[in-house]
């Protein structure tokens, strides 16, 4: 029984290993392809179908759907056809640049804060607030071409297929092996958080990687694209080193130095980028001139039945 339990232990562990390898091989076989940008849209890239991704494009779609119908029904959202004449023409720019097999459907959510959702089956959500904190197109555009790449690296389904067999890894079988493979058995929950939170981590340098590229072939100034990150993602100067630790973002500043390497390495140079334009200067007028997202009602004072009344 001991002899089977360990080679259950190394079999989860070689599976959870392929997977992670499917989505981002060796530097060696993967740099060429993915650093040219003229195979752009022609790219095999991330969690594609197979043993690394459980979920074919049809299912992801469906899936998306259902998604994102739920997420509209709990979210609320501006309808307005001048701003989606222009998310509509701005992302297919973009996914038409990328190498998304999947097409996209971007919303604006009706919110102050500042935060944007990408589900899976190409479904994007950008809030108004941050929104209003973008100074140009170009910021825009990277916000739109970040999502991109998560929607053509297939991130969902990918990590999906990983929180299957994460759920199949906490088995205390896989923590037999004697010479110290994975926790020990009295803590057999610890090493597979971080170890799939690493596999995010490069989910997310990916998406940086690839959404800067997609930013650059749509005619746009990749400085545009730190420019957003910096913005989205300010410094966690205050925050405690436990949860810069298990944050699914790598760090800011390895980050921009990543970016800043790919646009003077991969990107070629060239001039007459966009940085900005008179219809995203249109756009953003017209959202501030919404109505603003109505705040709540106050809550109402509930008064217990045995509470003494004054006379």
């Amino acid at each position: 029984m001991r002899r089977r339990s360990s080679a259950l232990g190394l079999l989860l562990i070689l599976a959870i290993g392929a997977i992670s390898n499917s989505a981002h091989s060796s530097e060696k076989n993967s740099t060429k392809a993915y650093r040219d940008i003229n195979a752009i849209g022609h790219r095999v890239i991330g969690h594609q179908y197979g043993f690394g991704n459980w979920y074919s494009l049809d299912k992801e779609k469906e899936i998306g759907t259902q998604a994102s119908a739920a997420f509209e029904k709990s979210t609320p959202l501006l309808h307005d056809s001048i701003l989606q004449a222009y998310l509509d023409r701005l992302a297919q720019t973009i996914a038409q640049n990328s190498d998304s097999q999947l097409p996209i459907t971007l919303r604006v959510i009706d919110s102050n804060d500042t935060y944007a959702v990408t589900l899976l089956g190409g479904y994007q959500y950008i809030s108004r607030g941050l929104i209003l904190q973008l100074r140009n197109e170009g910021e825009l555009a990277a916000a739109v071409s970040r999502g991109i790449a998560h929607t053509a690296l297939r991130s969902v389904t990918g990590e999906a297929t990983r929180s299957n067999l994460a759920r199949i890894a906490t088995i205390p079988l896989i923590f037999t092996g004697q010479d110290g493979v994975g926790a020990n058995s009295t803590n057999p929950d610890v090493t597979v958080p971080l170890t799939f939170m690493k596999f995010r981590r490069e989910d997310e340098s990916a998406a940086d990687y690839s959404g800067i590229q997609y930013l650059y072939k749509s005619g746009y100034d990749p400085e545009c694209f730190i420019a957003f990150i910096q913005k989205a993602w300010p410094p966690t100067s205050g925050t405690s080193a436990t949860a810069k630790a298990f944050s699914p973002f790598p760090p800011l500043s390895e980050r921009v130095k990543a970016l800043e390497q790919e646009i003077g390495e991969v990107l070629p140079k060239r001039n007459g980028a966009i940085t900005d334009t008179y219809e995203f200067a249109a756009f953003r007028k017209h959202l501030v001139s919404l109505t603003p997202l109505k705040p709540l009602p106050p809550r109402p004072t509930l008064v217990r039945s045995d509470t003494q009344q004054p006379n």
